[in-house]
C-alpha cells in the first residue's frame, strides 16, 4: 500500500481549495446585457433564446442578467456602452453601426444576395465568422452571429405598389445604405426611421411604403392595422443577421471551456432562429391575407432589373472602403465557389442560384 506523505495531504488540501476559489470566482462572474430589441419587438424572442440556452450551459461559470432593449439605455447606445464595458454584451443587428464602418451592412444583410442559408454556410465553413471578428474586434468586442432570418416582407403600405415603375417618387422607410443607394435608381426616397416609428408613420402618411422585417414580426408589430398593400419579395433585405457584441475585456476573463458553451449556444440559437422565422413568416403571411391585405409580387423583369442595380452598388460601395470591398469578396467567392455544387442540384439545392454576380475582378482591383 503506497504511504501518504504529510506533503502530499497537504498538496491536496491546497488544490482542493484552490478548485473551490476558482468555482467560486466563476460563479461570481455576472455580466448585464441589454438589446437594440424593445420588449413589442419579436426578435428579442432570438436574443432570449441565446441567453436562456447561454445560463444553461454555463452554469454556476457565468450569469447573464438580459433587459429588454430601452430599459437600460436608447437601443442607439449599446454599441458604446459594450465597446467601452459599461455593459458587458448587447444584442444587435450589425446594420446599424454601418456609419461607423461600411462593412457592418453586408454582416447584417445584402441587397439582392445571400439568402438564410447562405449565411448560414458562410459564417460556418466559408470564413465568415472570423471577418465578423475582425470587424468588431476594431471597437474592442468580440462578435456572436446567433440569429439568421430569411426574405424579410417587402414594401408595406396604403399606396399600391405592384411593379418597379410605382416606386417613383414614392418616399420609403428603408434601413441600409446600399438598399437606398439601389432605391434611389428606381426612382424612390430612402427615408430613415426607427423601427418602432413605422407603424405611425404609415397611419399618418409619412411615408408611401415602410420595410422592417419578415411577415410573422411585421405582423406582430401591428401593420396589418394600417397597411393595405403589401410588394413582396423583399429584394432589399435576403436575409438577416442578428448576434451578441461581447466587450473583449469581459470575454477575455472568461475560461475557454466557457467561451466555447457561449459558441456552442449561438450556434444551436442560429439554427433555431432560422425555422423559427420561417415557421412565423409562414403564419404572419397568413394573417396579413386574412386582415385583406392585397399582396403583389414583383416580375421576373423586374428583379432581374433591381439585381443588375444592386451589382453596380456592390461594386461601388466595394471600391470606397476596403474593410467593405473585403467583406463582399468573401460573399460573392463564396457563391462562385458553392456554385460547383450548388448548381448541379437544382431544384433541390440550399441556396440562390445566381447567374448575375457582382463583378469580384472589378472588387479585386478596389482591394
Amino acid at each position: 500500500m503506497k504511504k501518504t506523505t504529510k506533503f502530499a495531504v497537504a498538496g491536496l488540501a491546497v488544490g482542493i481549495a484552490f478548485s473551490a476559489v476558482s468555482a467560486t470566482a466563476h460563479a461570481q462572474e455576472s455580466w448585464t446585457m441589454t438589446t437594440t430589441w424593445p420588449d413589442n419587438l419579436a426578435l428579442i424572442e432570438i436574443d432570449r433564446h441565446w441567453v436562456d440556452l447561454a445560463n444553461k450551459l454555463v452554469g454556476d461559470e457565468l450569469k447573464i442578467n438580459f433587459r429588454a432593449g430601452g430599459t437600460l439605455m436608447p437601443g442607439t447606445s449599446v454599441f458604446d456602452a459594450t465597446e467601452t464595458g459599461s455593459i458587458e454584451a448587447a444584442g444587435d443587428w450589425p446594420g446599424y453601426w454601418a456609419g461607423r464602418s461600411p462593412a457592418f451592412s453586408p454582416l447584417a444583410t445584402t441587397t439582392s444576395l445571400f439568402n438564410g442559408v447562405d449565411y448560414l454556410n458562410w459564417i460556418q465553413q466559408w470564413g465568415g465568422f472570423e471577418l465578423y471578428q475582425e470587424v468588431y474586434g476594431k471597437y474592442n468586442m468580440v462578435y456572436l452571429p446567433y440569429g439568421i432570418t430569411n426574405n424579410e416582407s417587402g414594401f408595406m403600405g396604403r399606396t399600391p405598389i405592384k411593379s418597379l415603375a410605382d416606386l417613383d417618387g414614392k418616399r420609403v422607410r428603408l434601413s441600409g445604405r446600399d438598399q437606398g443607394r439601389v432605391l434611389e435608381e428606381l426612382g424612390g426616397s430612402q427615408v430613415t426611421i426607427a423601427g418602432g416609428e413605422i407603424y405611425q408613420a404609415i397611419e399618418r402618411g409619412v411615408i408611401d411604403a415602410g420595410e422592417f422585417s419578415t411577415p410573422g414580426v411585421d405582423y406582430e408589430a401591428g401593420f396589418a392595422e394600417v397597411v393595405e398593400y403589401w410588394a413582396t419579395p423583399g429584394w432589399h433585405q435576403s436575409a438577416s443577421v442578428f448576434g451578441v457584441m461581447i466587450n473583449k475585456d469581459a470575454w477575455d476573463a472568461l475560461s475557454q471551456e466557457t467561451q466555447e458553451k457561449l459558441k456552442i449556444a449561438a450556434d444551436a440559437t442560429m439554427a433555431w432562429s432560422l425555422s423559427w422565422s420561417e415557421r412565423g413568416s409562414t403564419e404572419g403571411t397568413i394573417k396579413f391575407q386574412e386582415a385583406g391585405v392585397e399582396i403583389s409580387q414583383f416580375s421576373e423583369a423586374d428583379l432581374a432589373r433591381i439585381q443588375d442595380i444592386t451589382n453596380e452598388v456592390i461594386v461601388r460601395g466595394a471600391c470606397e472602403d476596403k474593410m467593405h470591398a473585403k467583406v463582399y469578396h468573401s460573399m460573392i467567392s463564396y457563391m462562385e465557389h458553392y456554385a460547383n455544387w450548388r448548381d448541379l442540384t437544382v431544384p433541390f439545392n440550399m441556396s440562390r442560384t445566381i447567374d448575375n454576380l457582382p463583378s469580384l475582378k472589378k472588387i479585386e482591383a478596389c482591394l
